[in-house]
């Protein structure tokens, strides 16, 4: 696998109740929900994942998220809030192999699509990030087209965030920007999921991954130096308190693939936020 787009890496370092976010969701901030439903078209009963209860368009679209539940108002009040564009002097630097990465093969496990985001669970994986001495467990990965964070005002088409939580109830999202080539090369995570897409066209449905190698992921995020500011929650309830770490290197991305994620995904991107510490977007 080789990187070609930039990677963010976000830690969420603090807990909240409870919320209803694709960044949160399988964690304990959003308890994962499944359900039995009957296929119409075979009469076996299926297991279903819950949709989550916002959106990207209308009236449950990124302008109107602090609308749809009490506890999301920080969405338009906050001054911290994420996505942001990555321009010079807005970012902390983060040496290389400051953050510990220990991803091993999965045999199987479920890849679902929530409605606002296709993930894929790794809740008991065993599937760590140490940062600072902090050991973070993966809970699920999930994917943003486009790409939510911007570089210098460049969008990347695809990106992925995969969410951790410590014992404690800390949280880590590392994240990878993706870039289109045209060489047809693909990132080794999206090739092992690529074959599986056909199965969850469907919000709430669900299909098995088969083995998954991280191995070159974690040898890519190992080499890289990172880039480090404090924000949000991309998702609601737009939780603030929360560190990015923004490795320096990106993933390579066919069209083939990109055009069949957005064909399920859509669109699923918040709009880019003020500067840290500016105005809420929504308040100006």
């Amino acid at each position: 696998m080789k990187f070609t787009a930039t990677t963010l890496v976000l830690s969420l370092t603090l807990f909240v109740g409870s919320a209803t976010a694709s960044c949160a969701h399988g964690t304990d901030l959003m308890k994962r929900t499944t359900f039995t439903k009957r296929d119409l078209s075979n009469g076996r009963l299926v297991e279903r994942v819950e949709p989550a209860a916002f959106g990207y368009h209308g009236a449950k679209g990124p302008a109107v998220w602090h609308s749809l539940k009490p506890e999301w108002e920080t969405c338009k009040t906050g001054k911290q809030q994420s996505p942001i564009d990555l321009i010079a002097g807005a970012t902390k630097p983060v040496e290389a192999g400051a953050i510990k990465f220990n991803f091993p093969n999965v045999n199987t496990t479920e890849f679902e699509n929530l409605g606002t985001t296709i993930e894929v669970i790794m809740q008991g994986k065993g599937a760590t990030t140490t940062i600072d001495g902090k050991v973070f467990n993966m809970r699920q990965f999930h994917f943003h087209t486009p790409g939510e964070h911007t570089i210098n005002g460049e969008y990347m088409p695809l990106e992925m965030h995969m969410v951790h939580q410590s014992d404690d109830g800390n949280f880590a999202v590392i994240a990878v920007g993706f870039q289109l080539n045209e060489n047809g090369d693909l990132n080794d995570v999206l090739e092992q999921l690529a074959p599986k897409l056909y199965a969850i066209k469907e919000p709430g449905a669900i299909t098995q991954t088969g083995e998954l190698d991280l191995s070159s992921l974690v040898a890519e995020l190992s080499a890289q130096p990172f880039s480090n500011y404090g924000g949000s929650l991309t998702t609601p309830p737009c939780t603030e308190g929360i560190n990015f770490y923004i490795a320096q290197s990106p993933a390579q991305l066919d069209v083939k693939t990109f055009n069949a994620i957005k064909s399920i995904v859509h669109f699923n991107s918040r709009f880019v936020q003020n500067g840290i510490g500016a105005g809420n977007v929504l308040n100006l």
